[in-house]
C-alpha cells in the first residue's frame, strides 16, 4: 500500500546555552553546566515524542537548530535530538532532501565534531561570524577571532558541508565603512552559499544599551574618539547600501530584506516563516504556528520542565491577513494576489486597496503580473511600510 502523503512541516529546536553571553545579545541564552545540558537534551527528546502524537499527519521538510549556541552541546547530544526528530517526524519515503540546519559559532567545534555532525544528518551550517575584524569582535564580546572562523569554515568544507550561511553585522561600535567593506570582501572570497547581513540593534537590558544607548549620540556630538562609538546615521546608511552592492556584484541575490544567497541556496526553513507555513518549535522559549494557532514554550527552564505553553493564540482572519502581507513582503518576490484570495476568500483589493494605492503612488510598492512587492525604496524603509498592513 502506498504511504499516505503527509503535510510539510518546519521544525525548530532551541538550545538556550552559550559559552559566554555577548554584550549585545538579548536572546534566550546563558552558560550552563554539563548536567543542565544533559537534562535539557532529555527533556527535548521527551517533548518531541509527546508532540509527535498530536500531529500525525505532518512530516518534516526542514529542521533548524538555533540558540544560543547549539554547538556547545556535544555532537552525540545533537545527534540524539536529531535522531528523535527523525524517528517522530520523518517519513521513510518522503524525507529525501530535507534541509537540516545547525547554528554554529567559530571555535566551538573541532574538525572531528563537524565530521560527526555531518554523519548524523546535518547538511547546512549557519556560522555566526558578525565581523572579520578582531577588534570589532572583541568589542562585541565574541569569543572567537577571524582566524577561528577561517578554521571552522575550512573544517566544515572538509567534512562535506556544501551549504553554509555566514551571519554578518553592520553599524558596530568602532566600525568604519572601510572595515565593513573589508569584512564583506573577505567573506565573499570564501564563497559561502548564503549570507545574512543585519544592522546592530541596541536592545534595552543588555550591556550594550548601558554603553551605547542614548548617551552614544551625545558623545558623538561632543566629538569623542570614533573608535569607541557607533557609526553615525550617514555611515550606517552607506554600510546598508554597500551590503547589497558588494554582495550582488559577487553573485549573491537578495531574496529577503536581510538575506542573500547564491542561486538555489535560499534558506528553505526561513522561507516557511515568511510565507506563513506551519512550524513547530521545541525547547525553552520556542515559538510555533500550527493550524492557525500560535503558541510559545515557557522561556524559563523551570516552566519548560513542567511542559508549560504560554501566549496561546488562535489567530483571527485579520491576524492571518496581516501576517500574510507583512511577512510575505519581506521577500523580494513579494506576495501573490491570487494566493491571498485563495487563502481568505476575498480579493486583496477589498481589504488593502487604499493602502496599496497609497504606497504605489509613493513608489514604495510595485506590481508585476499577479504579484505585489516592495521597491528598492520600499525595502529601505520597510518597517513603516509593513506597518501599513496592520488592520
Amino acid at each position: 500500500m502506498a504511504e499516505k502523503i503527509k503535510k510539510p512541516l518546519a521544525l525548530y529546536v532551541h538550545i538556550p546555552f552559550c559559552v559566554r553571553k555577548c554584550d549585545y545579545c538579548d536572546f534566550l541564552s546563558a552558560p550552563a553546566s554539563e548536567e543542565a545540558k544533559e537534562s535539557y537534551v532529555n527533556l527535548l527528546c521527551e517533548e518531541i515524542e509527546s508532540e509527535a502524537v498530536r500531529y500525525p499527519d505532518y512530516r518534516a521538510a526542514t529542521v533548524f537548530f538555533g540558540g544560543g549556541t547549539p554547538t556547545v552541546l556535544k555532537p552525540e547530544q545533537l545527534k540524539r535530538i536529531l535522531c528523535k526528530l527523525s524517528e517522530c517526524f520523518f517519513s521513510a519515503q518522503q524525507d529525501v532532501g530535507a534541509e537540516i540546519t545547525l547554528e554554529c559559532n567559530p571555535g566551538t567545534v573541532t574538525r572531528e565534531d563537524l565530521g560527526k555532525l555531518r554523519e548524523a544528518g546535518f547538511n547546512r551550517l549557519s556560522i555566526g561570524l558578525q565581523s572579520a575584524q578582531d577588534e570589532e569582535l572583541k568589542r562585541l564580546g565574541r569569543i572567537h577571532t577571524w582566524g577561528d572562523f577561517l578554521e571552522t569554515f575550512a573544517f566544515a568544507r572538509e567534512n562535506g558541508f556544501h551549504n553554509i550561511n555566514v551571519d554578518l553585522m553592520s553599524a558596530l561600535p568602532g566600525q568604519s565603512i572601510k572595515s565593513y567593506v573589508n569584512t564583506l570582501e573577505r567573506v565573499t572570497s570564501l564563497k559561502p552559499e548564503h549570507i545574512s547581513a543585519y544592522s546592530l540593534i541596541i536592545e534595552e537590558g543588555t550591556p550594550f544599551y548601558e554603553r551605547y544607548g542614548e548617551a552614544d549620540r551625545d558623545r558623538q556630538r561632543n566629538g569623542e574618539d570614533k573608535q569607541h562609538l557607533l557609526p553615525d546615521e550617514e555611515e550606517e546608511r552607506r554600510m546598508y547600501e554597500l551590503t547589497q552592492e558588494i554582495l550582488e556584484r559577487e553573485g549573491y541575490s537578495r531574496y529577503e530584506i536581510s538575506n542573500y544567497a547564491l542561486s538555489g541556496r535560499e534558506c528553505r526553513h526561513n522561507i516557511v516563516y515568511w510565507r506563513r507555513g506551519e512550524y513547530l518549535g521545541f525547547g525553552s522559549g520556542a515559538a510555533s504556528l500550527m493550524e492557525n494557532c500560535r503558541f510559545v514554550r515557557d522561556g524559563k527552564i523551570e516552566g519548560y520542565e513542567k511542559g508549560l505553553r504560554r501566549n496561546l493564540q488562535q489567530l483571527s482572519l485579520s491576524d492571518r491577513m496581516e501576517e500574510f502581507m507583512f511577512l510575505g513582503l519581506r521577500m523580494t518576490a513579494g506576495v501573490s494576489v491570487q494566493e491571498f484570495e485563495n487563502c481568505f476568500q476575498v480579493p486583496m483589493e477589498e481589504i488593502y486597496g487604499e493602502v496599496l494605492e497609497k504606497l504605489e503612488k509613493k513608489g514604495l510598492l510595485a506590481r508585476q503580473e499577479s504579484r505585489i512587492f516592495l521597491t528598492k525604496q520600499g525595502i529601505d524603509v520597510s518597517n513603516p511600510v509593513l506597518a501599513e498592513f496592520l488592520l
